[in-house]
Order: structure tokens, then C-alpha cells, then sequence
């Protein structure tokens, strides 16, 4: 079953955590300020062989494409940053057996090996700075003077661009993987 992430305002599958989401983004809306926050974009379905092992990895270019998104400051396929805190033996994705076909027990690299597609689910997460744009004073420098000065932002402004982001995310990365498919290079069907 697909969850619903358009079923509410912040785009998040679970009720319960939108319903706080929300609260905390209307709650910095409030106070004059900004939030930032993560999505994760998954993908089934593709094929085995997108990408290439070193130049036009499929983990480079996603990053490539996801990076040139306003406000992204970080990307982590799999088990991301966590994983850098176990072991091989904990952090492998072994191989079986399953319903016929040759899968991993885990999902750790995201779908993704040695930069070609595994056929396994497509996991990235997404980080999102908060917005720069508040109207909140904050301190600056006046160039022409030299002196200290504040900055406030008139206009409207979001307090968390990430209720925004899921779709652009899913976008970018359903680009990237076109361009893979069609360079060719896979193993199976394109779907």
C-alpha cells in the first residue's frame, strides 16, 4: 500500500507526526522564524544496472540533480550517515533468495551499489536548511557604511519550505533516473 503524503498539509504519511509537524511549523511562523526538516523519497520498481560504477554513478547524479534544489544541504541513500556507525557485518546487505528473484535481506545501500541500481527500493533522505528569509530581526553589516545594521524581511514568506519539497524531490529524482535508462546499460525491462 502506497501511504497517502498528500492526505494532509505537510505531506507526511503518519498522522500523528503531521499533526506535530504542523504545530511546529505554525509555531515558528509565530515566533517570526523558520524551520528546516527531512523527506525521504523512495522508488520501486527499477530495473537492475542504472548507473555506472565511478563517473555518472547513480548516487552522484541523484545528488547532483537533488543538490541543485533551493535550501537542500544534505543527501544520505540507505542507511545514510547512520551506517558509518556500524560494521560491515552490521551495515552488508546480504543477498537471497525471494519469490524467485535475487534481493538483499536488508536495504542499507538505498538500492544502490557501487553506483548501479540493485533493483531493490531507490531510499534517499533530503535535508532542508530553514528558510533565510524571516521577519525576524536579525543583525547585519551595511556595506556602505560598514556599520552593524539590522535586516528584516517584509512579505510572505513559508516557515518551512519542506511541506513543498516531496514532489520536486520525487521529480528530480524520476529525471535522473530517465537520463539513466536512457543511456542503457541496465539489466531487465524498463518499467
Amino acid at each position: 500500500m502506497i501511504p497517502d503524503i498528500y492526505g494532509n498539509d505537510v505531506r507526511c504519511p503518519d498522522p500523528e507526526a503531521a499533526a506535530l509537524m504542523r504545530a511546529a511549523i505554525l509555531g515558528a511562523r509565530r515566533d517570526m522564524d523558520s524551520l528546516g526538516g527531512m523527506i525521504e523519497s523512495v522508488t520501486t520498481g527499477l530495473p537492475v544496472g542504472l548507473g555506472e560504477p565511478v563517473f555518472g554513478s547513480l548516487e552522484s547524479d541523484i545528488s547532483s540533480g537533488v543538490f541543485s534544489i533551493p535550501s537542500v544541504k544534505g543527501v544520505e541513500f540507505g542507511s545514510g550517515f547512520a551506517g558509518s556507525e556500524s560494521t560491515g557485518s552490521q551495515n552488508n546487505d546480504t543477498f537471497v533468495l525471494r519469490d524467485g528473484a535475487v534481493q538483499t535481506r536488508t536495504n542499507n545501500a538505498g538500492g544502490i551499489l557501487g553506483g548501479i541500481s540493485i533493483g531493490m527500493p531507490l531510499t534517499l533522505r533530503v535535508a532542508f536548511k530553514p528558510a533565510s528569509s524571516i521577519p525576524r530581526e536579525q543583525p547585519t553589516v551595511d556595506i556602505k557604511s560598514g556599520k552593524d545594521a539590522v535586516l528584516s524581511v517584509k512579505g510572505r514568506h513559508d516557515p518551512c519550505v519542506v511541506p513543498r519539497a516531496p514532489p520536486v524531490v520525487d521529480s528530480v529524482v524520476a529525471l535522473v533516473l530517465a537520463d539513466h535508462a536512457l543511456l542503457g546499460g541496465f539489466i531487465g525491462p524498463v518499467l
